[in-house]
């Protein structure tokens, strides 16, 4: 059995711990700009309506879980304002989940947030920012992480 990585050189540590306290001044952001009741998970959801409307069972493919869990997570986030659920144009058994204005708002807050913090972490690392920016890149290419997010099928954990 080999002995662990100290914990400085350990890089699945790092980024977990950068990560979490990344979050967590995201969400006081978020938090303060008026949207303390979303969590980080609800936004797995709010990727894939920022396109347009979506059914629960195309949610649910999306989201790699069941149609009750995604009936479940919009109820919640309808009942807060961020989406509505409106019948489809083409079948009215059908009902589609899209974003309010306050759900838009919502994702502008978390860009905004998310900006700051980009700007916060660049202004830490000075001039080697953009060379570690390309090998983390390069990391998330290699490992299929960067796939993984473009394609928006990162999951919640």
């Amino acid at each position: 059995m080999t002995a662990p990585e100290p914990i400085g050189e350990d890089l699945v540590l790092l980024f977990t711990a950068l990560s979490a306290t990344t979050q967590a001044e995201i969400t006081a952001a978020i938090d303060r700009a008026g949207f303390g009741d979303l969590r980080p998970s609800d936004g797995f959801l709010v990727q894939h309506l920022h396109h347009g409307p979506a059914t629960i069972g195309e949610l649910a493919t999306k989201l790699g879980i069941t149609a009750q869990g995604v009936s479940k997570i919009v109820i919640e986030m309808e009942r807060k304002g961020y989406v509505s659920r409106t019948p489809a144009a083409d079948d009215q058994r059908r009902r589609e989940v899209e974003l309010t204005q306050k759900g838009w708002d919502a994702i502008y807050a978390t860009r905004k947030a998310r900006a700051n913090v980009n700007r916060e972490l660049r202004a830490a690392l000075g001039p080697g920012a953009q060379a570690f920016l390309d090998q983390v890149h390069q990391l998330a290419e290699s490992t299929g992480a960067l796939a993984a997010l473009t394609e928006r099928r990162l999951r919640p954990q």
